[in-house]
């Protein structure tokens, strides 16, 4: 998701995990099973693991549920094939959201979508049609911690390869190109930085404020519906969604 406080999302985000964790960790097996079947299943010589990997631990996901989802990848028990698609469109108001998803049938998470996005005030659209209004980035948000130093992680952070670096919120924000992010997050994992979050995101250029209540309480119910789709990985969208709307 994307807010403009960047802790505050988090925690909606954690909110929303301690309650459905068992639906996060079935997405991130998925991610972690294709990223196995694309590059093999050693972390050592695939990248794409690494990272998938990465996000699995910051979400807490136990080390025998990571194992469990590698097996299926080697072919240890049966496994779908996962096809990676993402979709484009607008919320009420237009507000631009991009949807990521795995699926194993096209036609079923297509026809999902468009069935949401029609319900709450918007429409799914060609591939293009927002997307240029997001930048293509790797984000790693680190929690400030007791001794640690903003002038020594950000002086990490881009020893470490990072394009940009920012504090907010007690959350230290740290950006990069997709083709660095690995490299960045393993150099700081290497320093013994622990994260909050760390993937390749679509960050929103500009923000969308919403004024109107049935516009917001469709944007809620389109968000909520996406989110509640097994086969939707992430969500992206330009609503500058207020505080009271992210904070738990």
């Amino acid at each position: 998701m994307s807010g403009h406080s960047k802790w505050a999302t988090i925690k909606r985000k954690k909110g929303a995990i301690d309650a459905k964790r068992g639906k996060l960790f079935t997405k991130i097996g998925r991610e972690l099973m294709v990223a196995a079947k694309e590059g093999g299943a050693d972390p050592d010589t695939n990248s794409k693991l690494r990272d998938a990997i990465a996000k699995a631990k910051a979400n807490n996901m136990p080390n025998d549920t990571i194992q469990r989802s590698l097996k299926k990848a080697s072919g240890e028990g049966s496994t779908s094939e996962y096809v990676e698609m993402t979709y484009e469109g607008y919320g009420p108001a237009g507000v631009a959201v991009m949807v990521e998803t795995l699926s194993d049938n096209k036609n079923r998470i297509a026809g999902d979508l468009r069935h949401y996005f029609d319900k709450y005030g918007g429409n799914l659209g060609q591939t293009g049609c927002v997307g240029f209004m997001f930048d293509r980035k790797g984000i790693i948000l680190i929690e400030q911690k007791d001794g640690m130093d903003e002038d020594t992680v950000m002086m990490d952070a881009l020893d470490a390869g990072a394009e940009d670096f920012s504090a907010e919120d007690g959350i230290f924000e740290i950006s990069t190109t997709p083709e660095s992010f690995s490299a960045t997050r393993e150099a700081l994992e290497g320093k013994g930085y622990e994260f909050e979050q760390a993937e390749i995101q679509y960050v929103p250029k500009t923000l969308t404020a919403l004024t109107n209540e049935e516009d917001i309480k469709n944007m809620e119910k389109l968000i909520e519906m996406l989110e509640d789709n097994d086969d939707v990985q992430n969500i992206y969208h330009t609503w500058d969604m207020p505080e009271e709307e992210v904070e738990e």
